[in-house]
């Protein structure tokens, strides 16, 4: 079968540049003309032969975007369940970190991002809002500015 091939040629190189998802795979191939039967197909040989893993991509990206980035687990979750990953995978690439770690990231992001303990109501906002658009969740990020407030003050 000459299609189901080049859908797996394709699908090769695709993932030659970097990891992703089945669904990522299964749209590049959909964009270079392959029949849905044969992206699926060539979809399944790769995840048998484990070149396409969703529940590897998604904790080598929660790590990732943790270490590099900064994220938080809302904000990787968002970004996961956008690229298809399913929930499953998603949630157990997020619960790798129980909410202490969780706290303990955020206060590092803090630390980095402010120079100064926030010392009016508009730079506890500020702070609150960068963690929140980081994707930690509002209780968290309430609890990481008031202990750096605390830290500061000490």
């Amino acid at each position: 079968m000459a299609g189901d091939e080049r859908a797996l040629e394709l699908a090769v190189g695709y993932l030659g540049r970097r990891d992703r998802t089945e669904q990522e795979v299964c749209r590049h191939l959909a964009g270079k003309g392959i029949s849905e039967h044969a992206a699926e197909a060539a979809v399944a040989d790769l995840v048998r032969m484990g070149y396409l893993d969703d529940a590897r991509y998604a904790r080598t990206f929660a790590e990732d975007r943790r270490n590099l980035d900064a994220w938080g687990p809302e904000r990787i979750e968002r970004r996961l369940l956008a690229l298809g990953v399913e929930g499953e995978h998603v949630a157990a690439a997020i619960g790798a970190r129980d909410g202490a770690d969780e706290l303990t990231a955020a206060l590092d992001l803090l630390r980095r991002r402010c120079r100064e303990v926030p010392s009016s109501e508009r730079e506890r906002e500020r702070a609150l809002g960068m963690l929140v658009r980081k994707g930690y969740e509002l209780e968290l990020a309430y609890d990481a500015v008031r202990a750096f407030e605390r830290a500061g003050a000490a």
